[in-house]
């Protein structure tokens, strides 16, 4: 069964950790975002709204299109006062033209339909000179073999029929070039990433983390007795190891409003 992003027990999702200075090292290779007005679109519960704000961003507004997270994004990111939420549409967000220098996206354009026209909608977001980062994942990093650090990998060992669920929503890295090519997004680049996604203290936080599905939407296609068998294989394969690293892969497409 898909996540419904819009329930109210999904509402802390996307919330509960922060993001790894893997993470922060690699968008400051990107784009210096002191002083910068950045949209973060997607933002679930404001985890790298957040982020972005740490790495000294002048202002911060995400964009969900689920009420229920958004409340949850408020309540984490109530200390900073840089950040500001609204309830809008990838493609249509009703904030202003040229109102961001830097567009970001993350997990997100594996859910949408209409490439074209999230990133119509993100250039005009962007003020001339301005950037858009979007991460995501394509089928080849889903389809990196399973390791110590790479845990995801494990969920298609399983569950074959996840990889399935992954190879008919993943963007190539072809279609993603193309829809920002047509957008008119310049200096178009890609770059892959291995982010530390969290580490664990012990293999009790990591089944916990598992059995809750947080910040997993692939885990909502199996039922709890499955969910059950593939957190006791994990936990089999990490039996007797105290820390655990976990990194997954990501695809970044970077293009410049010029």
């Amino acid at each position: 069964m898909k996540m419904n992003f819009h329930a109210n027990e999904n509402a802390e999702s996307y919330t509960g950790r922060e993001a790894d200075d893997t993470w922060a090292r690699t968008m400051l290779s990107v784009v210096d975002p002191r002083g910068k007005r950045v949209v973060d679109i997607g933002c679930g519960g404001g985890i790298y709204s957040k982020a972005w704000a740490k790495l000294g961003a002048a202002s911060v507004t995400g964009v969900d299109f689920s009420s229920a997270m958004l409340k949850t994004a408020q309540k984490q990111c109530a200390d900073e006062p840089r950040i500001s939420f609204v309830q809008g549409d990838a493609l249509q967000t009703g904030l202003p033209d040229a109102s961001a220098d830097i567009v970001f996206a993350r997990a997100l354009i594996h859910h949408l339909e209409d490439l074209n026209g999230f990133f119509a909608e993100g250039k005009r977001l962007l003020a001339p000179g301005g950037i858009c980062i979007i991460q995501d994942r394509t089928i080849d990093d889903c389809a990196v073999p399973a390791s110590k650090t790479h845990l995801r990998g494990y969920f298609f060992e399983q569950f074959p029929r996840l990889l399935a669920v992954e190879a008919k929503r993943r963007p190539e890295d072809r279609t993603v070039q193309a829809a920002m090519q047509q957008a008119g997004l310049a200096d178009i680049r890609l770059l892959s990433l291995w982010e530390v996604r969290r580490v664990y203290g012990n293999l009790a936080e990591l089944a916990d983390d598992l059995r809750s599905r947080k910040g997993r939407s692939l885990l909502h296609e199996l039922a709890d007795e499955e969910l059950e068998q593939l957190v006791d294989t994990i936990c089999q394969k990490f039996s007797g190891q105290e820390t655990i690293s976990e990194q997954d892969r990501w695809s970044i497409w970077i293009g410049r409003h010029v």
